[in-house]
């Protein structure tokens, strides 16, 4: 198979004029279709292409002059030319995959640029697991740019992670090859007070020209909103609201809109252009976090323009905000993004513009998938033992390791409990009196009440956090355990029996890492991700298979939430508003505290 490459266009500049004159004949022309322009938002009937070295050469009404016996030509046969489509803001280790199984399974639903950070292994293996993430993705037939993760511990003081991420390690990351900017800054506490390090990270970033990625999911866009915008965030992805859509753009910042396996947040946001009329340059679209089961089955960035196509927007203004209006935002509007000389010769042939069907995908000027199944390879990097042995529990676990005493002499507890909200991020803070047994607390099924335990296992401490959740709708004697768990990736525990949870995390102690589901004393799913306990580099389809075992699993124990997983593997991420779990113990997130698990009693 051939693998596409790609000269700078300095490289290729002579050719290409050579081409698009007609004194040399092009590697590609595609004629027959309808050029979809994201530069001027027109759909030009009859235009056809000419690519050498993996660019565009010629962008015109006949290209018939570039035409030589070695070129290949490609009939469009009436079908939609649209830029490659681009992810603006996501995580690759979200997708369950490595990033050669991560491209393998997007790039046949047309997608041809990410913006990747990596903020998952930085957790778990710190500026080396950075760099491996790195070089795997610059090994790849498609365009994956690498986001510096710019918080671990995303908050200090809140958790502990495998490894810290330094200003100095942001530092050494500018000058490697395929980083495009610093990620998302999700310790925007840090940032409005003027913390040292996230000051150092952001002036790194911004000395080196590149892009600082936003996370700021504070309801409050006063003062403190102000201050965050004023620190060099460029972008943000947390909103929910159009409210929160337009004051980002009008602090002078993109305002990311996604739609990932569980986050549900364009059609809320997109009203500030379709209703409104803001001007849509400043809007992007983004997935944020898909798991391998939405990616094989429904599609990628495809998936997410249609829904905005659905949610009222003029399809030509949803392929802008998934192509050129990225590019643009990263510095890169002169290298992709449009169909226009010069540009990678990234291109989709689709014969709807509503519903997108995608037929062909071409990838630096080569056919890199063709009705839904990859015609290159993407290359695998070499994983070492230590990143597929990740998973220190320290001990093996029994029941009465996620026992919650009560205090003395009580009947009865008030507890905070982690309330979940379907296909939003945020949780919240709730309250339930639940009873006591034996001077143990106990979780309430009639008050969709169970537990929720961290385990501890980057240092094999043996320690256990334990407390309470609601929202799943979880019966029976069950549990689910998961070392993704965001930020800090410790292990994630839920369930209603401690038996089951004990099981479930041992279990994956034993396998290094994945998603284990217990019923009645029995696993009933498994996931395996051996790689950092994050990712696996089996084939997308098999472990979208296991995926779908699982959701289905969680459904026979109760579980009625879209996508409930991604909500699970969010628990513990302590920089969303209101109640999370850390190995630190519980965190109140609108104070950025610890705080008690019971009610003053």
């Amino acid at each position: 198979m051939e693998k596409p490459s790609l000269k700078t266009w300095e490289q290729s500049a002579a050719r290409l004029i050579s081409v698009a004159a007609g004194r040399s004949p092009a590697d590609m022309v595609i004629r027959g279709g309808i050029l979809v322009n994201v530069q001027s938002r027109e759909v030009l009937d009859g235009w056809q292409v000419a690519i050498a070295d993996g660019r565009f050469a010629y962008v015109g009404t006949d290209a018939s002059h570039c035409i030589g016996d070695s070129t290949e030509v490609i009939e469009a046969d009436g079908q939609y030319m649209i830029p490659g489509l681009c992810d603006a803001h996501m995580h690759i280790e979200s997708g369950m995959l490595t990033p050669a199984e991560f491209a393998r399974a997007v790039v046949p639903h047309g997608t041809t640029s990410m913006f990747n950070d990596p903020h998952e292994i930085a957790n778990v293996m710190g500026l080396r697991g950075v760099r491996m993430m790195h070089d795997e993705a610059l090994m790849q037939p498609v365009n994956i740019y690498t986001q510096m993760p710019s918080c671990a511990p995303s908050a200090p003081g809140l958790e502990t992670t495998g490894f810290e991420i330094t200003a100095d390690d942001v530092v050494e990351a500018m000058s490697w090859p395929g980083i495009i900017g610093l990620g998302e800054m999700m310790n925007f506490p840090g940032v409005i007070n003027g913390d040292p390090k996230m000051l150092a990270e952001m002036a790194a970033t911004m000395a080196a020209g590149k892009t600082v990625g936003g996370h700021y999911a504070s309801p409050d866009k006063g003062r403190d909103f102000a201050a965050y915008v004023a620190g060099g965030p460029a972008d943000d992805h947390e909103g929910t609201a159009e409210a929160d859509a337009i004051a980002r753009v009008r602090l002078g910042m993109r305002s990311m809109m996604r739609l990932g396996s569980a986050w549900y947040d364009v059609k809320s946001q997109i009203t500030a252009v379709t209703e409104k009329g803001l001007d849509p340059r400043n809007f992007i679209l983004c997935t944020d976090d898909c798991h391998s089961g939405t990616l094989v089955n429904e599609g990628h960035m495809n998936r997410v323009v249609r829904h905005a196509i659905d949610c009222g927007c003029d399809p030509l203004v949803a392929l802008q905000m998934a192509t050129i209006n990225t590019a643009t935002h990263f510095g890169l509007e002169r290298e992709l993004g449009s169909i226009a000389p010069g540009r990678r010769a990234d291109v989709v042939l689709t014969s709807d513009l509503k519903t997108l069907p995608i037929h062909r995908v071409i990838a630096r000027g080569v056919t890199v998938a063709l009705d839904g199944e990859m015609r290159v390879e993407c290359p695998h990097f070499d994983w070492p033992d230590d990143a597929r042995k990740t998973v220190h529990m320290g001990k093996i676990l029994d029941g009465s390791d996620f026992q919650v005493t009560a205090p003395d002499g009580a009947n009865s507890v008030t507890a905070k409990v982690i309330g979940v909200v379907e296909n939003q991020a945020p949780t919240k803070a709730l309250t339930a009196d639940l009873p006591v047994i034996d001077t143990i607390v106990q979780g309430d099924e009639a008050q969709d009440v169970c537990q929720i335990a961290l385990v501890e296992r980057h240092r094999a401490t043996g320690d256990v956090v334990n407390g309470f959740v609601s929202g799943f709708g979880y019966k029976g004697n069950m549990a689910i355990a998961s070392t993704v768990a965001h930020d800090s990736h410790h292990m994630i525990v839920v369930g209603t029996s401690r038996d089951d949870m004990a099981m479930a995390a041992n279990r994956l102690g034993e396998i290094n890492g994945g998603i284990a589901v217990f019923k009645d004393g029995k696993e009933i799913a498994l996931v395996e991700l051996p790689v950092a306990g994050l990712m696996s580099d089996s084939p997308a389809h098999e472990v979208a298979a296991k995926a779908d075992r699982m959701v289905e699993a969680m459904a026979e124990c109760g579980c009625t939430l879209n996508n409930a997983y991604m909500q699970h593997s969010l628990l513990a991420l302590v920089v969303i508003p209101e109640l999370r779990i850390s190995d630190l113990g519980l965190v109140d997130v609108t104070k950025f505290e610890i705080t008690d698990l019971f009610e003053d009693i």
